[in-house]
C-alpha cells in the first residue's frame, strides 16, 4: 500500500544467513543437531524431575519450569530458521513477525524472572532450612511461576506494540534470522529517540530488574555463608547455588550484550552471531550445567535412561512376537 511518497511494507525478508550461501547446508546440519540435543536434554530433565520423587522440591519445580520455557523459546526461533536455510523464499508477514517477537521476548523475559525466583528459593533454603518447606510451598512456587510468565508477556506485549506501531517504508530486508527488536526497528521510517528509550527501558526492566533481584538474593546468601563456622557447611551451601549461578552468568552475559549495548557499536552481522549463541548455545548449556554439576539430577537421569533401556527391548520383543503371531502358517 502507498503511504505518502513511500510504499508501506506488508512482508519482511529474513535475510539472515543468506550472506553465507556456501555455509547454509553446514549451518542447517549444525543447528538441526543442536536443536535435537536441546530438546532431548531439556525433555530428559523434565521427565527426570517428574518421575523422581526425591526431586519434588521447589528448586526442581523451578528448574522444570525453566527447562520448559527454554524449550518453548527455541521452538519459536529454530524451526523457522531451519526452514529458511532450506527455502529459497524467506519472507515473513508482519503479523507472523509480530507474533514471533512477542513469544520470543515474552519467553526470554519469563526465563529471567524464573531465575530470579530460583535465587530467592536458594536464599530461603540457606537462611531458613528448618522452615523451608513451610515458607516455599507448592502454592507459592506456582504463584511465582505464574507471575514470571504474566510479567514477562506483559512487557513483551508493550515492546511488540511499540515496534509494530511504527511505519515500515520501502526497505523490508531484516539482517537477521528472526524478528528481533533491533533489526526490525532499523527498518522503520518514523523510529525516534522516544521509541528507542521506551524499548530500552522495557528491556532494562526485564534484564537489569531481574538481575538486581538475583544479586540481592546472592548478597544475602554470601553473607550467611561467610558467617558459617563449618567449612563443610559452607561448601554444601555454595554447591546448592553453583549451577544456578553459572546459568545466570551465561544467560545474562549474552542477553545484555545483545539487548543493552550501544546499537552503533557492532554491525548487524556481529549482532546476529551473538544472537545465534544466545538462542542456540545458551539453551544447550543450561541443562548440561545442571546435569553435570548436580548429583541428584545425575542419579535421576541415570534412572530414566535405565528405564528407557529396559523399556525399548520389551517393546521390540512384543512387536516381534505380534508379527510372528500374525504371519500366515505355511502347510507342509
Amino acid at each position: 500500500t502507498r503511504m505518502g511518497n513511500h510504499t508501506r511494507v506488508s512482508t519482511f525478508l529474513l535475510w539472515g544467513f543468506s550472506s553465507f550461501p556456501d555455509l547454509q547446508n553446514l549451518l542447517f546440519v549444525v543447528i538441526f543437531f543442536s536443536h535435537v540435543t536441546i530438546l532431548a536434554a531439556n525433555v530428559s530433565i523434565m521427565v527426570a524431575i517428574k518421575l523422581s520423587h526425591s526431586l519434588h522440591t521447589p528448586m526442581y519445580f523451578f528448574l522444570f519450569g525453566l527447562s520448559l520455557s527454554e524449550t518453548c523459546t527455541t521452538m519459536v526461533i529454530i524451526p523457522r530458521m531451519l526452514l529458511d536455510l532450506l527455502s529459497e523464499s524467506k519472507t515473513i508477514s508482519l503479523p507472523e513477525c509480530a507474533t514471533q517477537m512477542l513469544f520470543f521476548f515474552g519467553l526470554s523475559s519469563n526465563n529471567c524472572f524464573i531465575m530470579a525466583a530460583m535465587s530467592y528459593d536458594r536464599y530461603t533454603a540457606i537462611h531458613n532450612p528448618l522452615h523451608y518447606q513451610t515458607l516455599i510451598t507448592r502454592k507459592i512456587c506456582i504463584q511465582l511461576m505464574m507471575a514470571s510468565c504474566i510479567i514477562g508477556f506483559l512487557v513483551s506485549l508493550c515492546v511488540t506494540i511499540t515496534v509494530f506501531n511504527l511505519s515500515f517504508c520501502n526497505a523490508n530486508t531484516i539482517d537477521h534470522f528472526f524478528c528481533d527488536i533491533a533489526p526490525v526497528v532499523h527498518l522503520a521510517c518514523d523510529y525516534t529517540p522516544h521509541h528507542e528509550m521506551t524499548i530500552f527501558v522495557l528491556s532494562a526492566f526485564v534484564l537489569v530488574g531481574s538481575f538486581i533481584l538475583i544479586m540481592i538474593s546472592y548478597i544475602f546468601i554470601v553473607s550467611i555463608i561467610v558467617r558459617m563456622s563449618s567449612t563443610k557447611g559452607r561448601y554444601k551451601a555454595f554447591s546448592t547455588c553453583s549451577s544456578h549461578l553459572t546459568v545466570v552468568f551465561l544467560h545474562y552475559g549474552f542477553a545484555c550484550f545483545v539487548y543493552l549495548k550501544p546499537k552503533n557499536s557492532d554491525t548487524f552481522y556481529e549482532n546476529m552471531l551473538m544472537a545465534v549463541i544466545y538462542t542456540v548455545l545458551t539453551p544447550l548449556l543450561n541443562p548440561m550445567v545442571y546435569s553435570l554439576r548436580n548429583k541428584e539430577m545425575q542419579i535421576a537421569l541415570r534412572k530414566v535412561l535405565d528405564n528407557v533401556n529396559r523399556f525399548i527391548p520389551q517393546i521390540v520383543n512384543k512387536r516381534s512376537k505380534d508379527i510372528k503371531k500374525n504371519l500366515p502358517s505355511v502347510d507342509k
